[in-house]
């Protein structure tokens, strides 16, 4: 730790600190463009100035000098940097100055208003007027793709885009040409950015030059309502924040949450806001004669208790899909309980994971920051950069700083950081397991060796011989010791981690998804559950948001809540307990899912004992205490993995494959989404020009 005095202000920080952190530790604020906590430092926009006494007789730019270079008095005296004098003050606005030379000043019309920071530094250190009468310049724009839209005239080079997707992203899209007043930040060859992060320059570009091109002209900051909340799009639970505008989602932005996703969120996530409000289902339909019509609720419960009245409690059951909250979860399992059936399955995707086996053996018990920690990773049959592309940066976060080996067994792809083809599938794990393998010696010379294995290797019908091969692993190499346990499950979906928390697998000789989609039952519901294909037979009740493949199966369609319009409990895949809060309300008579199974358990006779979501949340904590911990990661007890290393099971040879073939079309908020599916098209001709 060093001394500095800044401002009169003695404060104690790191020697690695740069000026301008020291400068916010002691309180003083320090305007910058260029400047990012999470990106390399490269000193171009100069307005972070500070003027260092004893140093030398001109303006320092404190983002590119750290504490340890500073110089202590005479006598010994901690250095003393000062961030309002007059020479600071005069540096400053000519920089500013120099900034708005070229500058359109078009802030009427520019989306980045009343949010931009060119615009909140220019009147906070700007002066009212310029000494510079010459032309500016002008810059063509480009076409970078469907969801950056560029205003290139606008752009003062800080070059914090570029460093994004060079450094995080990984994705080298962006990049400088030409010099001078002649530099330009282009795609080279004009062509559409490939990242799945690339909607985080968005955030980062400090002035309009590049801006949401489906948010364009859509509202202004000051029109919108925020509501944080939590992310459904993948498993990891990322911090957003949504925008809403009276009953209409507006754009979603990420929050900070060092746990999970730091500062980023994919494209997936940031653009999906569009399909919340297309194909919507808003009132019960009933279907007669082979079509669906509209009903009131009272119709579709009627028609729903004459057929559960007509079946046997085994011929009914119940299937969870990947966006339920927690609470409609653990209300349908309350119903399926009343009416005498142990049907119900959370695991639409057919993963091989069980709550018998103990918690450890479903999460991620690495925790996604302790990432950071580990010094050897084996990827078994996931492509983290597909199925949770925000812990891919995290990975590449990791690698980046190095000494880190990565393996992977499964597919051949692109993860943005160099890695070790290990193979394709089990055969690769035995040997790994078994230490015939050289990247097993990785594993075991690693201090903090991390596994992590994916619904890739999970979904099989091996996936319990898997799941215990991996185990092993773990147990071979060491992953599984005092203070770190690096057996991590990573999920694809939001509900599987909160849904085997809850027991939601059948009960012993009952139907699993599998056999319930194929004819086991007479009656089934479907919450939200449309990743599944249902055999001819049974009668389904769709409990959903969108006409997706759910509602296109289904006898009767009771309308739900997205994930934005409700209040809602979900546990990422490390176990982390969180809330979503609601930005809106459903449209038309759709109602909040677990209001819908309330009031359905009265129209077939067994009353659930709730009537608002804080009774029904007082019996779930009830029931499963560790749920009312919000925002903690409740520990696994590791021993469940050394007994799931022993259970072994039979394997076949096929090589492992990512459940994910398409990243921008994974639920029925994506498959609704106009913006995902221009973006899925641009992924699939890139990837055939790849092929070719």
């Amino acid at each position: 730790m060093a001394k500095i005095i800044v401002d009169d202000v003695e404060v104690e920080v790191p020697a690695e600190y740069t000026l301008l952190q020291a400068c916010e530790a002691a309180g003083a604020e320090v305007p910058r463009f260029c400047f990012h906590e999470r990106l390399s430092i490269a000193g171009n926009c100069r307005m972070c100035l500070v003027e260092v006494q004893g140093g030398p007789p001109k303006p320092t730019a404190s983002c590119a000098m750290s504490v340890r270079d500073l110089r202590p008095g005479p006598n010994g005296e901690p250095p003393v940097v000062l961030t309002r004098s007059p020479m600071v003050k005069k540096a400053r606005e000519g920089v500013m100055e120099f900034l708005l030379i070229n500058h359109p000043l078009d802030c009427p019309i520019c989306d980045q208003g009343g949010e931009c920071d060119l615009q909140d530094q220019a009147m906070a250190y700007g002066v009212d007027s310029s000494r510079y009468a010459e032309n500016k310049r002008a810059v063509e724009n480009k076409n970078i793709g469907p969801l950056v839209r560029t205003s290139m005239n606008r752009c003062i080079h800080c070059t914090r885009c570029v460093r994004f997707v060079t450094e995080v992203a990984g994705v080298p899209d962006l990049g400088a040409i030409g010099r001078g007043e002649d530099m330009e930040i282009t795609t080279y060859l004009e062509e559409a950015m490939s990242s799945e992060l690339q909607g985080n320059v968005i955030d980062l570009c400090p002035v309009g030059a590049l801006t949401s091109k489906p948010y364009m002209f859509k509202a202004r900051p000051w029109e919108l309502l925020k509501t944080e909340t939590v992310d459904v799009m993948d498993a990891l639970g990322s911090a957003i924040r949504v925008d809403a505008r009276g009953r209409e989602v507006m754009r979603v932005m990420p929050r900070v949450n060092e746990a999970i996703n730091e500062e980023w969120i994919s494209d997936k996530t940031r653009f999906i806001w569009d399909g919340l409000k297309t194909q919507r289902l808003d009132q019960p339909y009933v279907r007669e004669n082979g079509r669906l019509r509209p009903a009131s609720w009272q119709q579709a419960f009627a028609a729903i208790a004459a057929k559960v009245h007509a079946s046997a409690p085994e011929k009914i059951g119940a299937i969870v899909g990947d966006l339920a909250a927690v609470e409609e979860s653990f209300a349908l399992k309350s119903l399926m309980q009343r009416l005498g059936t142990l049907n119900i399955d959370g695991r639409q995707d057919g993963t091989a994971l069980h709550p018998l086996l103990g918690r450890a053996s479903y999460v991620f018990n690495s925790t996604i920051a302790g990432i950071h920690e580990a010094d050897a990773i084996l990827l078994i049959g996931t492509n983290p950069r597909r199925e949770a592309a925000v812990l891919n940066a995290r990975i590449r976060e990791r690698w980046r700083t190095g000494s880190l080996k990565v393996g992977v067994i499964g597919e051949q792809v692109d993860l943005t950081y160099t890695h070790d083809y290990l193979g394709a599938g089990p055969e690769t794990l035995a040997a790994i397991a078994d230490g015939t393998h050289s990247f097993a010696e990785v594993l075991k010379n690693a201090q903090k060796p991390l596994i992590i294995i994916g619904q890739g290797a999970l979904t099989r019908a091996d996936g319990l011989g898997i799941l215990s091969l991996a185990a092993k692993t773990a147990m071979t190499v060491g992953a599984v010791t005092d203070g770190w346990n690096g057996f991590s499950v990573l999920h694809t979906a939001a509900s599987r981690v909160g849904s085997l928390d809850l027991g939601l697998v059948p009960g012993e000789g009952c139907l699993d998804t599998h056999a319930m989609v194929h004819g086991g039952v007479d009656v089934l519901f479907l919450l939200g559950a449309d990743e599944v294909k249902v055999a001819d037979g049974p009668f389904v009740v769709y409990i959903g948001t969108h006409g997706d493949q759910g509602a296109h199966r289904a006898d009767v369609i009771l309308p739900g809540a997205a994930y934005t319009e409700k209040s809602g409990i979900y546990v990422n895949t490390e176990g982390r307990v969180q809330i979503a809060n609601r930005a809106v309300f459903p449209p038309g008579q759709a109602r909040e899912d677990w209001a819908i199974i309330r009031a359905l358990s009265d129209a077939l006779g067994h009353r659930l004992p709730f009537d608002n979501i804080a009774q029904l949340r007082q019996s779930l904590f009830v029931s499963h205490p560790h749920l009312a911990r919000i925002d903690a990661v409740e520990g696994a007890d590791p021993t469940a993995i050394e007994r799931l290393a022993l259970l072994g099971g039979d394997i076949e040879k096929t090589a492992f494959s990512s459940p994910i073939t398409d990243f921008y079309l994974t639920n029925p908020i994506a498959r609704a989404s106009a913006i995902m599916a221009e973006c899925s098209a641009l992924a699939l001709g890139v990837t055939r020009q790849a092929a070719e």
